[in-house]
């Protein structure tokens, strides 16, 4: 019987983590449906300065905060699904080179890319790599995703991704917008002190 109880609220608290958000355009309403959520944004923020906006818009924008997305497969003859162009995979559509290197750097060795904490940890990483490789503001939505889209190498070449320009533009647009409900709704959410972390 306890068995049977604890695997029901393993999986009620799995389920709830990995669901994708309800209203993903907005913020405050994300947070209140997976506070848990909120805690590893903050986290972040406070650990490597990135902007919670920013973790957020950057997630919406690779993922769909759906935690086994993946590249849609190339096809054969436009018809026999093939290879996916890259190994992108969860919450932050990290490829696995740049993954490897964000464990080794942090030590952070049981990382997943299915886990929101680690997605959050990693953006928050890369976003500080980014200011510490390129001079590029934190708080510089835009071209802080420029960079995380295209690889810190083939940053300066961006423009001539017109696709590319037209990501970047939508982040920085979602982030701005969720910056303004972020203060609407930030107090209330820090008030919930009885979760830990």
């Amino acid at each position: 019987m306890k068995k049977s109880i604890i695997i029901c609220l393993l999986f009620f608290f799995i389920s709830s983590c990995t669901s994708i958000p309800k209203n993903p355009l907005n913020v405050c309403n994300i947070f209140s449906e997976k506070y848990f959520w909120y805690k590893f944004a903050k986290n972040t923020e406070r650990k490597w300065g990135a902007p919670i906006e920013l973790q957020m818009a950057i997630i919406k924008k690779e993922s769909g905060f759906d935690w086994l997305a993946k590249p849609e497969r190339t096809k054969i003859f436009k018809i026999i699904p093939w290879k996916r162009p890259s190994s992108s995979f969860g919450y932050s559509q990290a490829v696995i080179g740049t993954w490897d290197m964000y464990k080794k750097s942090t030590g952070n060795t049981l990382a997943s890319r299915v886990l929101f904490k680690d997605s959050s940890d990693f953006i928050g990483w890369y976003v500080d790599q980014t200011y510490k490789r390129l001079k590029i503001s934190k708080k510089n939505y835009y071209r802080q995703y420029l960079a995380y889209h295209e690889g810190w190498k083939n940053y300066k070449s961006y423009n001539k991704k017109s696709n590319v320009v037209s990501y970047a533009k939508q982040v920085s647009v979602q982030a701005k917008k969720y910056r303004y409900q972020l203060n609407r709704c930030k107090r209330k959410l820090n008030k919930k002190k009885y979760i830990i972390f």
